[in-house]
């Protein structure tokens, strides 16, 4: 098990690679207002819950999976919902809906305690367009929410998360969105803010790119920090990798990335940077896309166990990314599905605290370092005014 504090200063690095970043992209002048936030979470921010099993060793996986699932519900890292009804000219998902994977019935029958609802756009829509796009999406996520009252209830924190669970509906956390939806503005980030996203996505962006993050772009990477915004480093560059975990002081997640040493696509991460993002307590969930991990449930599950191994029982979790559009594993084709998969880990030795931590234990961590880290921002840092023509020029 990962030890309860978890550093999240890298200031030490000294990787070749990395000071040759230094030498281009410089810290902004603010960063030294808040150099004296402590380099790691409090225990009591980061410690997972005290667990009691609360299944039958002699039961069946699939009976064991079901009992832990009922008590520690998957918190899915990355759902196409929104997206997927937009185009739909009617949908009803508290009686079932068999035009998309997702709906409350399928939901409850596969555990679902909260869900990460993507505003992820097309990558056609850029600019102007993707801002007022992403708004619309935030603004369909609650009319879904909204019209199912009795299945659904939107989320913020982790407290919000809990008491949707603890009164039988599954939370929606709005995001990710992608970084178009900034149009290059913070206050923009500040709006959507407002609105209830709670997760970016650092990549198409000018100051998100292959070299790492530009001044702008650590910037943005500061305003999430002090507004609470989870950053997603899904698709990202090493050098955004790295210089976001410098520069960040909440831990960051992943919501769509395996290990690329089973299977190299160019969404999944090497050995060495899922090292680097255990050791930032931050949060690599696995997707469950016949493209990333392979086409069968023991495939996901590999992927699980390599991933535990190499970034920690406390840097793992999962990512349905239903739909999206893509093909999923066989067994796994739908979001009442993830007993199956639990049921598979239990046949392979996992531990039930580990399981618990996989499903819901790691998210909630992640959302409390989140809101952890906004409090103490509050405190040092007013909203920012920089613009990318300021620090990029």
């Amino acid at each position: 098990m990962p030890r309860a504090t978890v550093s999240v200063s890298h200031d030490d690095r000294t990787e070749p690679a990395m000071a040759d970043l230094q030498d281009d992209l410089h810290p902004s002048t603010e960063a030294g207002e808040l150099d004296d936030l402590p380099a790691s979470f409090p225990a009591e921010v980061l410690a997972p819950e005290p667990y009691t099993p609360v299944s039958d060793p002699d039961d069946t996986p699939l009976r064991r999976a079901q009992a832990v699932l009922a008590a520690h519900p998957v918190a899915d890292g990355y759902s196409g919902l929104p997206w997927a009804l937009k185009h739909l000219p009617w949908y009803d998902l508290e009686i079932g809906e068999s035009a998309v994977d997702t709906d409350i019935p399928r939901l409850r029958e596969g555990h679902v305690g909260a869900l990460f609802a993507s505003l992820h756009l097309p990558d056609a829509v850029t600019g102007d367009r993707a801002v007022g796009a992403t708004m619309e999406q935030l603004d369909l996520v609650k009319t879904v929410v909204r019209e199912h009252p009795e299945g659904l209830r939107l989320a913020h924190d982790a407290g919000e998360a809990i008491d949707a669970r603890n009164c039988g509906r599954v939370a929606v956390l709005p995001g990710p969105a992608g970084a178009a939806a900034l149009g290059d503005s913070l206050g923009i980030l500040r709006s959507l803010h407002l609105l209830g996203l709670r997760v970016l996505t650092l990549t198409g962006a000018s100051w998100a790119g292959g070299p790492g993050l530009t001044r702008f772009g650590e910037e943005v990477v500061r305003e999430m920090n002090r507004l609470g915004v989870i950053i997603d480093l899904s698709g990202a560059s090493p050098g955004t990798f790295r210089r976001t975990f410098a520069v960040s002081k909440a831990p960051a997640l992943c919501t769509r990335s395996a290990a690329r040493a089973l299977r190299p696509h160019p969404a999944n991460l090497p050995d060495d940077l899922l090292a680097e993002l255990g050791a930032a307590g931050g949060l690599c969930m696995v997707p469950l896309t016949a493209e990333q991990t392979g086409p069968t449930v023991r495939d996901v599950a590999d992927h699980l166990d390599h991933v535990r191994e190499v970034a920690g029982a406390g840097g793992v979790g999962l990512s349905g990314t239903y739909d999206t559009g893509i093909a999923h594993p066989q067994e796994l084709g739908d979001a009442s599905c993830y007993p199956r998969l639990v049921a598979e880990l239990l046949r392979r030795g996992w531990e039930e605290a580990d399981v618990a931590l996989l499903t819901w234990g790691n998210v909630q961590r992640v959302l409390r370092g989140a809101a952890f880290t906004a409090r103490a921002f509050q405190t040092r840092r007013q909203p920012s005014t920089a613009s990318i023509a300021d620090l990029d020029g």
